[in-house]
């Protein structure tokens, strides 16, 4: 019996069981929601797009003045030898560089020792892609990039929680928040994209510049639509022909109602069907992808 089947992760330079894997309470990634992440996703034994995912990771860290002692190639290593240990063919696989625990007495974030965890866990999906999700808008504003980065991938997630319930509330299966003048902005974990015609638009502001956004983004120029990054209102994406989100977890998902109301004819459009087998096809590119050396 594999004793990682379920996952594994990597915790003090070691790789445990994932229901092994602990971080001290003391962490101020846990007690500050002080951390900086990245996931990316193993399909059919390869990892998709690994090497934007460690950039924008190092990013990240950069940013938040934190520093783990790996380099890129050691870290492919670490995130390599834990989908290994589990054997799973698609994977979620998380990176995550916490603040860790300043000198005692002290509250200097300088004094404290950056923490790097690691784990690999089966596919996760948000929703399976031949299927569309109940979208909410919610009324609930997302954290203003001027306060917290959107671009740096955190934990600050309360606001995407309330968010979520909401729009459970009110008979949804997924929210999208919204800032202070109303726009779209994104939901827990997705970037959102309408359709309108041959255009596709995603905000460009308080979001993440998520990496399967950018392969939308790419793919969608490429087979002639044009893209516009810009502020998205709830009755543009309310009226739009198709809608979908994007995440690591799960690519390319439709959006066949919003607020209760159908999208299009309430069924996963053409455009949006095109794209997800575009993004798919793309996995079996060896320019995107890197073997996993079971």
């Amino acid at each position: 019996m594999n004793d990682f089947a379920a996952g594994a992760a990597y915790v003090d330079q070691q790789l445990v069981p994932i229901s092994e894997a602990k971080i001290s309470l003391l962490d101020w990634g846990f007690l500050h929601s002080d951390a900086t992440y990245d996931v990316v996703h193993v399909w059919n034994g390869q990892f998709f797009r690994l090497y934007d995912h460690l950039e924008r990771f190092y990013q990240g860290m950069d940013k938040l003045r934190m520093s783990i002692p790996y380099s890129r190639e050691e870290l492919t290593q670490v995130l390599m030898g834990c989908v290994k240990a589990t054997g799973l063919r698609d994977a979620y696989v998380e990176m995550i560089t916490t603040r860790g625990q300043p000198r005692v007495g002290s509250r200097d974030p300088r004094t404290c020792g950056n923490q790097f965890y690691a784990f690999a866990i089966p596919f996760v999906w948000i929703t399976k892609p031949q299927t569309g999700l109940h979208m909410v808008i919610t009324s609930q504003q997302r954290i203003p990039a001027a306060c917290v980065d959107p671009m740096i991938k955190n934990y600050h997630w309360l606001d995407l929680v309330m968010g979520q319930y909401e729009a459970y509330g009110r008979g949804g299966e997924t929210a999208v928040l919204v800032d202070a003048d109303g726009h779209l902005t994104e939901g827990p974990g997705f970037n959102v994209f309408t359709v309108q015609g041959q255009v596709i638009c995603t905000p460009a502001r308080g979001v993440l510049a998520g990496i399967t956004r950018r392969t939308v983004i790419e793919l969608a120029a490429a087979q002639g639509y044009k893209v516009i990054m810009g502020d998205l209102l709830a009755g543009h994406a309310c009226a739009a022909d198709e809608v979908f989100i994007t995440s690591t977890a799960g690519g390319i998902m439709p959006i066949t109602k919003i607020d209760s109301q159908a999208i299009g004819h309430g069924v996963v459009g053409p455009i949006t069907q095109g794209l997800q087998q575009a993004y798919w096809d793309m996995h079996h590119d060896p320019a995107y992808s890197v073997c996993v050396d079971y």
